[in-house]
């Protein structure tokens, strides 16, 4: 499953730069193992089965552990933003950034395999950002985003936005030391995807389910959405927003302040 996706590669170097900077600035080695949560050792005696599990997910939670901390300190507010390719993340980002401006600093960590792209997107709204280019890599880890915080400078008293690597499988399983994941899934996707991908939707604390304004002309049944993921995660809560027309972004807005003033 890993090899497939481009997890097995842990020489691969991860690039960490500001818009501007050249593709050589600050690169990362992938050093640690990207096999599963557990790596699973079997010894057969005749009947018996034994299962030796070795947790190779420790030290990625180890800093995920000293990122929290870090953010807590700082009362920084972080969410992991996760989804599929397409959902309509960097969009969403941008329009957040634009109406939250004047009340409250943000800041953003982007993700991506290649380019410069969304982190220039960003830049562009005056937010402070960086880009991590994982390479064969198809999620963010712990050590990136200790790594970007400190290119960041981080203010007190503000919010971060991670945005993962397009990807409803790995990014699940790897905690960043955020204060909530949130899933994003668009009509353009099929309503069963908590079904595909229970594990993203159990791990998750929000599911924003965007690009309401194409319900028209797509076959995306919201409630059956909501239906599916509730089966995996009861205390899943939703948001239905269209970022590109502007529908239910103040209610998005609103829970990103309230949350933030519960810190």
């Amino acid at each position: 499953m890993c090899d497939t996706c481009g997890c097995g590669q842990p020489d691969e170097a991860v690039t960490i730069r500001k818009p501007g900077e050249d593709g050589h600035s600050h690169p990362h080695h992938h050093e640690h193992d990207h096999n599963h949560p557990h790596d699973h050792s079997y010894s057969h005696d005749h009947n018996r089965e034994i299962v030796i599990e070795t947790d190779i997910l420790a030290k990625n939670n180890l800093i995920a552990e000293r990122n929290r901390g870090f953010f807590e300190a700082k009362n920084i507010f972080v969410l992991n933003l996760v989804s599929s390719p397409g959902s309509g993340k960097t969009t969403l980002l941008e329009k957040t950034i634009s109406t939250l401006k004047d009340k409250i600093t943000c800041a953003v960590i982007e993700g991506d395999q290649q380019t410069m792209n969304d982190a220039n997107r960003i830049d562009a709204t005056g937010a402070a950002v960086v880009q991590v280019n994982t390479g064969t890599g198809c999620h963010l880890d712990s050590e990136m985003i200790n790594q970007g915080s400190k290119r960041l400078e981080l203010k007190n008293d503000s919010i971060l936005f991670i945005e993962n690597v397009g990807n409803l499988v790995c990014p699940a399983l790897f905690d960043l030391g955020e204060t909530h994941k949130v899933v994003i899934i668009s009509v353009t996707e099929g309503d069963d995807k908590p079904h595909k991908y229970p594990t993203m939707f159990r791990v998750s604390d929000l599911c924003i389910i965007n690009k309401t304004d194409l319900l028209p002309y797509v076959e995306f049944d919201v409630e059956k959405c909501k239906e599916y993921a509730r089966q995996v995660n009861p205390n899943l809560k939703f948001i239905e927003i269209s970022a590109t027309k502007g529908d239910g972004m103040n209610t998005w807005t609103d829970w990103l302040l309230s949350n933030v003033q519960k810190q």
